[in-house]
């Protein structure tokens, strides 16, 4: 395999000269990168509004007492079965460590194992994943990554710092956006960039990659909000009054053609649920209706989830606000 591959290569230099022969031009192709990669982190003191974790981490650095790990609620390791554990883990954590850096320190005399999506880790898996934490603890550190940290068996969590990553304020988003925009010398609006916050929830990485969507979308043209919008999925918010102010104030047939338009724009009802409880939560109700229409929106929800009709769903949501917003 190395010698095809070496074989490959002397044949690709060899065009390459081939190309570069006087009379023309050669250009270095530079490959795209995804923005959410460009833009990574590259070390403990990048990482943003995390200051807790980033401080017990240096800490941890600095010193050799490196505990197992557990960061949880930031948004590969596919194979998770039990004999994955068993063989390539294992297998990879019996193995012992020693030499020395390049500025002539010595190495840890442990290595690092990551894995990725652990929530998803059967239970049989994270058992067996405990064992041999627990007997290659001389050698080997685990750092174990997951969105769910309920989902972590109690014996893991134990034996693991554990580092939540909350999400991110508006400012520290908008900071960092801008910083890109002004690195990939993009033009936006201020509404743009505040849409940008706004739907992407404190998810820093889902901004980015809507912001790299929009500026493929728009070339050289200003990023505003209706191209946040649009790229993002999320129902206008004007859309989402009209149907309000519809069920209080119209009538069923016109709620039908309102929610039948919304479905037909091509707008996910799970999408429309969300923005809805957002609305209802600031309307000028009282706590009784409120807690009558979220209930019901909890109950679409799960039909949704098992494949329910959506329109039927969202039908069925506005008859109990109509209802609700109806009653004195």
């Amino acid at each position: 395999m190395q010698a095809f591959l070496k074989g490959t290569s002397v044949q690709s230099s060899k065009l390459q000269k081939d190309k570069g022969a006087p009379g023309t031009s050669t250009e270095k192709r530079v490959r795209p990168v995804p923005w959410v990669e460009k833009y990574r982190p590259k070390c403990v003191d990048e990482v943003a509004f995390q200051d807790e974790v980033v401080a017990v981490l240096k800490k941890s650095l600095e010193g050799a007492d490196l505990p197992n790990l557990l960061f949880y609620d930031c948004q590969s390791f596919d194979e998770r079965g039990i004999q994955v554990v068993r063989h390539k883990v294992k297998n990879f954590a019996q193995l012992t460590v020693a030499g020395t850096r390049t500025d002539g320190k010595r190495c840890p005399p442990f290595k690092i194992i990551i894995l990725d999506e652990a929530d998803s880790m059967t239970g049989p898996a994270q058992a067996a994943l405990r064992r041999t934490m627990e007997k290659e603890s001389r050698t080997t550190r685990f750092c174990l990554i997951c969105n769910y940290v309920s989902r972590i068996i109690e014996p893991l969590t134990s034996r693991c710092s554990k580092f939540r990553f909350k999400p991110l304020a508006n400012w520290i988003q908008e900071e960092r956006l801008l910083e890109i925009c002004s690195k990939e010398n993009l033009k936006y609006s201020k509404e743009g960039i505040a849409a940008l916050v706004k739907v992407s929830e404190g998810d820093l990485r889902k901004a980015i990659t809507f912001l790299q969507s929009a500026a493929r979308l728009v070339v050289d043209q200003e990023i505003t909000e209706k191209t946040i919008v649009e790229i993002a999925g999320v129902v206008p918010s004007k859309m989402i009054d009209n149907l309000l102010q519809t069920c209080f104030k119209g009538t069923f047939e016109k709620v039908q053609i309102a929610i039948k338009d919304m479905v037909d724009e091509g707008y996910a009802a799970t999408q429309i649920l969300i923005q809805l409880h957002e609305s209802i939560i600031e309307q000028d109700l009282n706590d009784k209706k409120k807690s009558a229409i979220t209930e019901k929106m909890a109950v679409v929800d799960k039909c949704l989830a098992d494949g329910a009709d959506e329109y039927l769903q969202l039908l069925s949501l506005c008859s109990i606000i109509i209802e609700q917003s109806s009653t004195n």
